[in-house]
């Protein structure tokens, strides 16, 4: 095992075992999150639900099925940690709110998120899915989902330089605004699933 590798799996114990924001967690802490100092891809999500908390498996519910569409990958390619690291904003699953589960836990990703991503050194492309990760990593600069995600064919904003592509996020819950905005199934899947492609296929 290399140095970078070793720091990374002991970084990755201490977030494992993190008991950071225990007493706000309904389940208790279970960190769910994927992450091999090879991986070229970095997923960028929101924070477990409680199927995802039960399995201790990313994205292992009818979101996740939709993007591994959006992606092209079946589940043996997506859970290949050597080419696809998941890092969600919120590790733990935070509890159900009115309107469906809380968002991921504030103290999360200030405490963990840049010594892992530092530790992914052949990421070259971050997915940044729904509107937390969107705001930590982008700030307000764009206000609406629409005007975030549509920049990734705008040469002047920066993200295709920077490896990041904003998402939305692929639960049941936006298929409103996924009928509202026909050009992201029809002009951004397809790109993104030719980049993915490349990524992967490129070791």
């Amino acid at each position: 095992m290399s140095s970078d590798s070793s720091v990374l799996a002991r970084t990755l114990s201490e977030v494992r075992a993190c008991t950071l924001c225990a007493d706000h967690l309904p389940c208790g802490p279970r960190p769910v999150l994927v992450a091999d100092a090879r991986a070229r891809l970095l997923i960028i999500g929101q924070a477990p639900g409680t199927r995802v908390h039960e399995t201790g498996i990313p994205w292992n519910d009818p979101s996740g099925d939709r993007l591994r569409g959006w992606l092209g990958l079946n589940r043996q390619q997506f859970y290949d940690a050597r080419n696809i690291a998941i890092v969600p904003m919120g590790f733990c699953y935070p509890g159900k709110g009115k309107s469906g589960d809380l968002p991921p836990r504030p103290e999360c990703a200030p405490q963990w998120h840049e010594r892992l991503i530092s530790l992914l050194p052949r990421v070259e492309l971050t997915l940044l899915i729904g509107q937390y990760a969107q705001h930590y990593y982008l700030g307000a600069t764009r206000k609406t989902l629409a005007e975030r995600v549509s920049a990734w064919r705008d040469p002047d904003s920066g993200l295709v330089e920077a490896g990041l592509m904003p998402l939305v996020h692929p639960s049941p819950r936006n298929r409103h605004w996924l009928r509202n905005n026909p050009w992201f199934e029809s002009e951004l899947v397809p790109h993104l699933r030719q980049r993915v492609a490349q990524l992967l296929n490129d070791q």
